[in-house]
């Protein structure tokens, strides 16, 4: 089961309709272009555009999987801003250089490092899972241990 905000369902349904009625028709008449030159055991634009088509295909079908098995997360059950959880927006403290932190942590199809968007499954989103403010997460990271003050929790 993926967890997603109202949100990562509608982009991934937009994505979904995107593939299927823009690139989709596209890679069928590059097909059909390259089928019109001739013999295509030779024929390597027939190849790649039957294997562009291969790789859209599994793209929708694995699309459509995670659509399917989505289960929407509801704001207003998860108005709780006590404790980190998933959809909450976390400030943070990095207590060995000062820097302020923002991040919301989402499920992992709608991870965005652009916008602050971490992965619920990310080892610093998994670190602060439970913390309140005012706690101290220490997240072991590839370059060693951070150590996160929590400063606010809101819903996004």
């Amino acid at each position: 089961m993926a967890y997603m905000s109202q949100e990562g369902y509608d982009k991934l349904k937009a994505q979904i309709k995107e593939l299927e009625e823009v690139e989709r028709p596209e890679v069928i008449r590059q097909i059909a272009e390259a089928r019109e030159k001739g013999d295509l055991s030779e024929n390597a634009e027939y190849d790649a555009a039957k294997e562009a088509q291969g790789k859209l295909e599994t793209r929708i079908a694995e699309l459509k999987a995670t659509l399917a098995d989505a289960k929407i997360l509801d704001k207003s059950k998860l108005a709780n801003t006590d404790a980190v959880q998933i959809l909450s927006k976390v400030e943070l403290k990095n207590l060995a250089n000062g820097s302020k932190l923002i991040y919301t942590i989402v499920s992992e199809g709608e991870a965005n490092l652009r916008e602050n968007k971490i992965s619920i499954k990310t080892p610093i989103a998994q670190g602060l899972l439970g913390k309140k403010v005012g706690d101290v997460a220490e997240i072991q990271i590839p370059r060693g241990t951070i150590k996160l003050e929590i400063t606010s929790i809101t819903m996004e």
